[in-house]
């Protein structure tokens, strides 16, 4: 029987796929990452991961990196522009991922 290391790693390959055709393993973690159980979490931050994340510098997937430790509650307030993340650089990111401000990851 595998063990849950290797299911996980499976798993984290497959997030990948379709969407994530193309991103590096660092992307694939950070798209893994979006899975968070919540459906409108999941997909404004999945959606955003596909679309931002392969052209995004190092910086832009650390922030992003950041974003995602949040908890679930909390991120749901920034994404659905309830409350403003009090960090400059994640209030952007928040309303780039909402939709409320054009443009790429930061």
């Amino acid at each position: 029987m595998a063990g849950t290391g290797s299911a996980g790693a499976a798993a984290e390959a497959q997030a990948g796929s379709p969407g994530g055709a193309g991103l590096d393993p660092e992307g694939r973690r950070l798209l893994w990452r979006c899975r968070r159980g919540m459906k409108e979490l999941d997909v404004l931050l999945e959606r955003f991961a596909r679309e931002h994340l392969a052209l995004a510098s190092s910086e832009q997937r650390r922030t992003f990196d950041r974003f995602l430790d949040l908890p679930d509650p909390l991120l749901a307030d920034y994404l659905l522009g309830q409350v403003t993340p009090p960090e400059p650089e994640l209030a952007r990111l928040a309303c780039r991922i909402s939709g409320r401000l054009p443009g790429g990851m930061i």
